[in-house]
């Protein structure tokens, strides 16, 4: 009967150590992690022909040009900088790979450029007497032209949040809205704002979904409309400042504010990033986020790098000299005329 005890308790305790054993996932190899990175952004992501157009490598030259840097026992860092060099041929900031240990990123789209921004600056103009409604800091400046900043989208804005706002500035006689360094966020406060600033239904741009595995399987482009905010609108001249670092939900901002018949877009470039994102994952368990749903403006043009300002307004080194912002004084200018 002990003996039998004893043969129980070694086939339970070689039970329980086997159970505690992780098992390997035979498609987690360099090789293999790499053939799925090339083939989900093959397959999945919106831009391939525009960024062909724009210069980029056609992505099966991409596969030809990093395949061979991938062997066998290379270190998961090694795998990580080739997987990360490959994507960032796209030259899209919203295409980033996701480890235990880092994140690959593209921030060329803003890195490249003058910031056209300064924090010192930007603490001067607001000072201290400044109002902030959640993500809005908003202030009346002393020629009497109003001031909004909002820096993220990801910071939440209510409408009972914009009522208060409008109404302060109500008696202005103009309205600065500053979304330089507004990296993007959450579309749905991008469009709030942007309600604030129509008295009517406009059609800001277009939409469209992936149907297929090839590169051009898309779906008919859907209208995207502004609808006017049942709250306070602003019913004067208003200036948007942009600069690089204007990027994805902050780019569809600027698009959608380029359609109010009262506002003027001034500054620099918008970053870009049109495509609304997805995920995915890779057989060692990083995920990779990707562009997959290409937007456009109204005239149904590509703004994936960027929308033109109406009015080119650049940071100059004299007037930061003099504890001034360039780009804020052109503004009060221009709504001053």
């Amino acid at each position: 009967m002990k003996s039998h005890l004893l043969c129980l308790y070694a086939f339970l305790l070689a039970l329980a150590c086997t159970s505690c054993i992780r098992e390997e996932n035979p498609d987690d190899t360099p090789a293999n992690n790499f053939e799925t990175l090339w083939r989900i952004i093959d397959t999945q992501y919106c831009f391939h022909d525009y960024k062909e157009q724009e210069g980029c490598l056609p992505w099966d030259e991409v596969y030809a040009k990093y395949r061979p840097r991938v062997h066998d026992g290379m270190t998961d860092a090694q795998l990580f900088e080739v997987l990360c060099d490959m994507l960032s041929e796209l030259r899209d900031g919203h295409v980033n790979l996701y480890s235990a240990a880092d994140v690959g990123r593209y921030w060329s789209w803003h890195e490249d450029y003058p910031a056209n921004f300064s924090d010192s600056l930007h603490r001067a103009y607001l000072g201290t007497n400044y109002r902030i409604a959640s993500g809005i800091y908003y202030k009346i400046l002393d020629d009497n032209i109003g001031y909004i900043y909002y820096g993220s989208f990801s910071s939440a804005i209510g409408d009972g949040n914009l009522d208060e706002v409008m109404h302060y500035l109500r008696l202005c006689n103009g309205l600065i809205v500053d979304v330089r360094n507004n990296s993007g966020g959450t579309l749905t406060y991008a469009e709030r704002l942007a309600a604030r600033f129509t008295n009517e239904k406009r059609l800001v741009g277009y939409i469209a979904h992936k149907t297929g595995t090839g590169h051009n399987d898309f779906s008919t482009p859907e209208a995207e409309y502004l609808e006017p905010s049942d709250g306070v609108r602003w019913q004067k001249r208003a200036v948007v400042l942009t600069n690089r670092s204007c990027y994805s939900a902050t780019n569809t901002f600027v698009r959608d504010m380029r359609e109010c018949p009262l506002v003027t877009i001034m500054g620099d470039r918008t970053g870009g990033g049109s495509g609304l994102p997805f995920s995915s994952e890779l057989p060692n368990g990083w995920s990779v986020r990707f562009s997959a749903c290409p937007m456009y403006d109204a005239d149904m043009q590509q703004i994936e790098f960027g929308i033109e300002p109406d009015i080119s307004v650049s940071l100059t080194q004299e007037d930061m000299a003099r504890n001034k912002d360039t780009m804020i004084e052109t503004a009060r200018d221009f709504l001053k005329q």
